[in-house]
């Protein structure tokens, strides 16, 4: 029966969406981060990719920061600045939230901080579009 279990469960992974670590509020199960780990979860800075950097990313519209949840993947866009209805661009493609953190009291309309887990070269177009232009994003 065990045998049987191991052959279904390998079937359905080999079955399963390519390329997605799972539907949102679904997430994987991750391993134990620390061997002094009780409840089984990982902090958030060590949910990272192989070849990933963590970014904290100020994003324009705070009310959409509100909407994100780690384990979120979302699309940043960057809008520049200086040019009346300019270009827009995505800066970084499925980057995962890794934390939203508490929005800071008379912070006014400065938009709100997301921490991202990024590859190490859109975490550098993301410090360079942030002091340039502001910052969207898009859930997947």
């Amino acid at each position: 029966m065990a045998v049987g279990l191991a052959v279904t469960a390998t079937a359905l992974v080999a079955a399963g969406p390519r390329g997605t670590d799972g539907a949102r509020g679904h997430p994987r199960a991750l391993p134990p981060a620390h061997p002094a780990s009780v409840s089984g979860e990982q902090p958030a800075h060590t949910r990272r990719a192989a070849g990933s950097v963590t970014a904290p990313v100020r994003i324009s519209d705070a009310a959409t920061v509100r909407l994100l949840r780690p384990g979120d993947r979302v699309d940043v866009i960057a809008a520049e600045q200086t040019v009346p209805g300019g270009d827009a661009r995505v800066v970084a493609r499925g980057a995962r939230v890794t934390k939203v953190p508490e929005p800071v009291e008379g912070a006014g309309d400065s938009g709100a901080l997301v921490v991202l887990s990024v590859p190490r070269a859109s975490a550098a177009r993301l410090a360079g579009a942030s002091a340039t232009g502001r910052l969207a994003v898009t859930l997947w």
